[in-house]
């Protein structure tokens, strides 16, 4: 399974098809649409980059893009909502190592959907 779960930022720079996005997210999930297997994109990354168009972060441009591909079956995205396996997973996300609570949702979905809890 070729699967992937982006954060934020890889989200957002594949989409855009930025030289930001590493080598190593952006095989992940070339390889995960080249399998058919979703690029998953947890709840708290939509609600993220709401927050950071409204604050001027980043353009309006990129929430479309955003939207867009998670309503389009085709997109290969797929979000993943912020439920109980997720909360229950967030507790074994180090604080120390991912002091950010988002980056830790979206760790401890990775975890919830079976793919390890490291970030």
């Amino acid at each position: 399974m070729a699967a992937a779960v982006a954060d934020t930022h890889a989200a957002v720079w594949y989409l855009l098809n930025t030289k930001n996005l590493s080598s190593s997210a952006q095989r992940a999930m070339d390889d995960a649409a080249k399998a058919g297997d979703p690029v998953y994109v947890s709840s708290i990354t939509l609600v993220e980059v709401v927050y950071l168009v409204e604050k001027g972060k980043l353009p309006p441009v990129v929430l479309d893009r955003l939207t867009t591909a998670l309503s389009e079956p085709n997109s290969g995205f797929l979000i993943t909502p912020l439920d109980l396996p997720v909360v229950l997973a967030i507790p074994q996300i180090s604080r120390d190592m991912v002091p950010d609570m988002p980056d830790r949702i979206i760790a401890a979905t990775k975890g919830a959907l079976g793919f390890g809890l490291n970030k």
